[in-house]
C-alpha cells in the first residue's frame, strides 16, 4: 500500500512547527526521514498514525485520507512505533505483543488460536520468543525496543512507521533489525539519525530542515558533502561502502563545516608556526 503525505502543515500552541510538507512511500519502499533534531521528523509521523491533526493538508492510505478511515480500520493498515514508548506496562512480553490484535477484535472478544499464532511468529521475528512470560517492565530497553516492534508486526500492518527503532539498541541488533525491516517489505516511513543506517536501509529519503522537506531521493542522490554542511553543519565526505556498495559518510569529527580541524595533520605532524590552512582563514 503506498503512503502519500500533501502539504502537511501542523502547528503547537499557534506556533507551525511542520509546513507544506509532501513526501512519499511507494508500496514496498522503505522512506527514510533524516534531518537534525527539531527539523519535524517525529511530528510527520505523529500525523501519520493519528496521533496529531494536522492544520492543513492529508495523509493518504491508497489515496484515501487517513482521517476518513475509523480508528479501528486505521490501525489495520498502520502500526507505529513511537518514540513514547511505555515501559511501565504491569503486563508480560506476550501480553504486549497481543495487544496488537486488538484492531480485528469485536468488543470483550477473547483470543482465539490465530491471534496466538501471530503473536508466537511476531516474537520469533525480532528474537523474543524464549521471553514471553517474562515482564515487560522487567526488560532492558533494548528488549522493550523489540517486544514494541513484534507488536507492531502481530498488528500486520499495510504500513509501518518506526521513530528511531535502533535507540537503545546494541550493534548486532541493529544490524538485524535493519535486515527485518528489508526481508519485510512492507511500505515503511522511518525517521533515522544514522546518516549510514539510513543510506543502507531505505530506498527513499526525504531530508527535513526547520519543519519542511529540502531534498528528497535515493541515498546517493541525497546525500551529498553539500547537503551534509548546509543540513546538518558536519564536514563529511560520501564514498561507496567496500562490502555492500551502499554510500558511506565518514564524518569529520574534529571541526564541523566550514571550519578546519586544528592539531596534528595527516601525518601527524603541527601545522608549521605562522601558517594559516585556508579554510581556516575562509571562516574568519
Amino acid at each position: 500500500m503506498n503512503l502519500g503525505i500533501e502539504n502537511l502543515r501542523v502547528s503547537y500552541s499557534g506556533r507551525t512547527v511542520v509546513a507544506g510538507v509532501h513526501l512519499v512511500a511507494a508500496d514496498g519502499e522503505i522512506a527514510g526521514l533524516i534531518g537534525p533534531n527539531g527539523s519535524g521528523k517525529s511530528t510527520v509521523l505523529r500525523t501519520v498514525y493519528r496521533h496529531l491533526r494536522p492544520c492543513a493538508g492529508r495523509v493518504l492510505l491508497a489515496g484515501t485520507d487517513i482521517r476518513e478511515l475509523s480508528p479501528a480500520r486505521a490501525a489495520r493498515h498502520v502500526a507505529a512505533l513511537p518514540q513514547e514508548r511505555g515501559s511501565d506496562f504491569e503486563l508480560s512480553v506476550y501480553e504486549v505483543v497481543a495487544m496488537g490484535r486488538t484492531p480485528y477484535k469485536r468488543a470483550f472478544a477473547g483470543e482465539i488460536g490465530e491471534d496466538r499464532e501471530i503473536v508466537g511468529r511476531s516474537l520469533e521475528r525480532v528474537g523474543m520468543a524464549g521471553h514471553a512470560e517474562r515482564r515487560f517492565s522487567a526488560l532492558s530497553g533494548g528488549e522493550r525496543q523489540r517486544v514494541l516492534l513484534a507488536r507492531a508486526f502481530a498488528q500486520e500492518p499495510d504500513v509501518l512507521v518506526l521513530d528511531e527503532p535502533t535507540n537503545h539498541l546494541d550493534i548486532l541488533h541493529q544490524v538485524e533489525l535493519l535486515a527485518l525491516l528489508r526481508a519485510e517489505r512492507r511500505t515503511t516511513l522511518i525517521a533515522l539519525h544514522d546518516l549510514n543506517a539510513a543510506a543502507s536501509l531505505c530506498d527513499r529519503l526525504h531530508v527535513l530542515r526547520d519543519g519542511s522537506v529540502v531534498a528528497s531521493g535515493m541515498p546517493r542522490e541525497v546525500l551529498t558533502p553539500g547537503l551534509l554542511a548546509e543540513v546538518f553543519g558536519v564536514r563529511a565526505g560520501v564514498t561507496e561502502h567496500p562490502l555492500t556498495g551502499d554510500p558511506l559518510i565518514a564524518i569529520d569529527h574534529r571541526a564541523p563545516a566550514g571550519e578546519a580541524p586544528s592539531g596534528p595533520g595527516p601525518a601527524g605532524q603541527e601545522e608549521p608556526a605562522g601558517q594559516e590552512e585556508p579554510a581556516a582563514s575562509a571562516s574568519k
